[in-house]
């Protein structure tokens, strides 16, 4: 059975490497300015950096140039093909004609990827796309699985098709948003989106038989989060998509920090490997159950399964995980007492649990003792007042460089 690609978001360098050891067969990042995540870690020397490092372990990297790009934009975007043309990055994902025309001519060695902004709903879209020089199509998120087989069963050999399985979903068509603009005056489209369809808002009708008085629209005490949408999720449906042929699974959010990364991409490396070597034993449920200690919002499969579907949106106003966080990263495994790197307030007596890559069962122990980095002296506490902040613990088993610790909460 052919297993697709898992594709992962790279906000950084350290990022990227914490998605390859997860279990990414792929990574996207933006470039520094031309991406549709410009307030994302990723520098050209990170970008440099990550080429470098994805290709020396077998791992591919896609370069993002998704912005809707205004004239003025073009000798940047020239630069920048210039530049990945010599770097060789795998892919470069595109949604405008008039970028995928510069890419053409100055990046010609690069495979260019259609990304999901561009809208591609129908094989004639698709096949527009695929003349005009492009390998692969990311998708719209809004089409559903029966679209997506009739792509499939229709589509030219060497054309690839890649959908997202797991993250935000903008209330959008398939992101292209003008609302944040609008708004806080930053342009989605051009990379500096304010995310303002996961706020909440105040609504008023007004009421026609009391003098235009306006009533207030209440769901709760947060108001209504009407444009804010629920996580996308399709775990449940990894068979369905592994058997229709989906060349590449995409999982969103280069904003995302290191411990939802390792969550999200190591409970869909196991889902995808377990259904391969055994599909007649596929349990999503224990992965959905790793997918729940990190989501920050309720989850569905949007239009996947139904057309129909309205269950995308969340009315409980801004959602946190009251169970779980980012405990820390381990930066050094090769002492008995090792040193891990903290995100949030530890202290003894708290119960941790260890991702482990490519094991869907997280290792829980409860934190024994604590010692200071610097002075080798217990402590009871340690809070993260600096960035780099670490401390020293002993583990239950033993971990690696670059594994990632979550915190119960309660």
């Amino acid at each position: 059975m052919k297993k697709p690609e898992l594709l992962a978001p790279a906000g950084s360098f350290e990022k990227a490497k914490t998605a390859f050891k997860y279990g990414a067969d792929a990574v996207y990042a933006g470039t520094s300015s031309l991406s549709l995540r410009t307030r994302a870690d990723m520098g050209d020397e990170d970008l440099i950096k990550t080429i470098e490092y994805a290709h020396k372990i077998g791992k591919k990297v896609y370069v993002t140039l998704n912005i809707f790009a205004w004239d003025e934009k073009y000798e940047e975007i020239i630069e920048m093909a210039k530049k990945l043309n010599e770097l060789k990055p795998d892919a470069i994902i595109l949604a405008d004609g008039g970028v995928l025309e510069v890419v053409k001519q100055y990046a010609p060695n690069v495979d260019i990827h259609i990304s999901t902004q561009a809208n591609v709903v129908s094989m004639h879209s698709a096949n527009f796309w695929y003349n005009n020089g492009a390998k692969r199509m990311i998708m719209a998120r809004e089409m559903n699985k029966n679209q997506l087989k009739y792509i499939m069963e229709n589509k030219p050999n060497n054309m690839e098709i890649e959908i997202f399985v797991h993250g935000a979903i903008c209330f959008a068509y398939s992101g292209r948003c003008f609302l944040s603009d609008f708004i806080s005056g930053r342009s989605a489209n051009l990379g500096d989106c304010a995310q303002s369809c996961r706020w909440s808002y105040n609504i008023y009708v007004e009421e026609k038989n009391n003098q235009g008085k306006l009533m207030p629209v209440e769901v709760n005490e947060y108001g209504t989060s009407i444009f804010s949408s629920k996580d996308l999720c399709l775990i449940r449906e990894i068979p369905e998509i592994i058997e229709m042929g989906i060349d590449s699974l995409k999982i969103e959010g280069r904003l995302k920090t290191e411990y939802y990364l390792a969550s999200v991409i190591n409970s869909y490396r196991n889902a995808i490997d377990d259904f391969a070597e055994n599909p007649t034993e596929y349990n999503p449920e224990k992965y959905l159950k790793e997918l729940e200690k990190v989501k920050t919002r309720g989850l569905t499969t949007f239009y996947f399964n139904d057309r129909n579907n309205k269950d995308i949106q969340e009315y409980e106003g801004k959602q946190y995980n009251e169970q779980y966080e980012f405990g820390g990263k381990i930066i050094d495994s090769n002492i008995e007492r090792i040193i891990i790197e903290i995100r949030n307030r530890i202290q003894v007596g708290d119960i941790m649990e260890i991702i482990i890559p490519y094991k869907i069962q997280a290792i829980e122990f409860k934190v024994e003792k604590l010692w200071d980095t610097e002075t080798d002296e217990e402590i009871q506490v340690v809070n993260p007042g600096k960035q780099g902040q670490t401390v020293k613990m002993k583990l239950p088993i033993k971990c690696e460089e670059g594994w990632i610790l979550r915190r119960k909460k309660v």
